[in-house]
């Protein structure tokens, strides 16, 4: 993976995200954590970055590295942003915590000339193989949680997504899918494990 941002190898989908995100943009990450990413691209791509954490704990640690972050829910407060407001709009790891996430697509492609949304593939091959074996809700690396307290809401695959994006009549500009800190070439809906897209009405 010598090809990603060493700073970020430990989220593989942080580092293709600093790949596709030019210098200077303006960029909002929904959802942004401790605002480790926003960090990287205001010190090495010189971004105007802005970030919006539901978690108060996590939004006084971005404020600490230096980031601007805003405390909120992102399926409420993206309709206060204006049309175009943003070059990009990142949802990363986020979009299956939603309840609605067709809703929050449509804002970010409203306020962003492009999203990038990376998500867990719950088509994965392991996925498939617990849920036959068990005959229970899945559990594994990517999915560790029981199902009465994992934080994911929905759970999508790779052919889901594509299949939104057309219905939507949205254009793909960009799709990478992971297995680890490997790229998928064939076949990403059973073998990636995350997937990351680059999406532009």
């Amino acid at each position: 993976m010598s090809d990603f941002s060493p700073e970020l190898l430990e989220r593989s989908d942080f580092a293709i995200i600093t790949e596709i995100i030019p210098p200077k943009s303006r960029v909002l990450d929904l959802g942004c954590g401790d605002g480790e990413l926003l960090q990287w691209l205001s010190e090495h791509k010189k971004v105007e970055g802005r970030g919006v954490e539901l978690s108060g704990a996590k939004v006084q640690r971005a404020i600490a590295r230096g980031v601007t972050v805003y405390q909120g829910d992102i399926e409420r407060c993206l309709g206060d942003y204006p049309d175009g407001a943003f070059d990009f709009v990142i949802l990363s790891q986020t979009l299956q915590e939603t309840r609605k996430p067709l809703a929050v697509l449509q804002e970010m492609l409203r306020i962003g000339t492009h999203a990038i949304v990376a998500f867990p593939n719950f088509g994965h091959w392991r996925v498939r193989l617990s849920h036959l074996w068990t005959g229970r809700a899945p559990k594994t690396k990517l999915f560790p949680y029981e199902w009465y307290d994992s934080p994911n809401v929905h759970f999508l695959t790779v052919d889901d997504f594509e299949a939104l994006v057309a219905n939507q009549g949205w254009k793909v500009e960009g799709r990478y899918f992971l297995s680890g800190s490997r790229r998928v070439r064939i076949s990403p809906n059973l073998f990636a494990e995350l997937a990351v897209f680059q999406v532009r009405k």
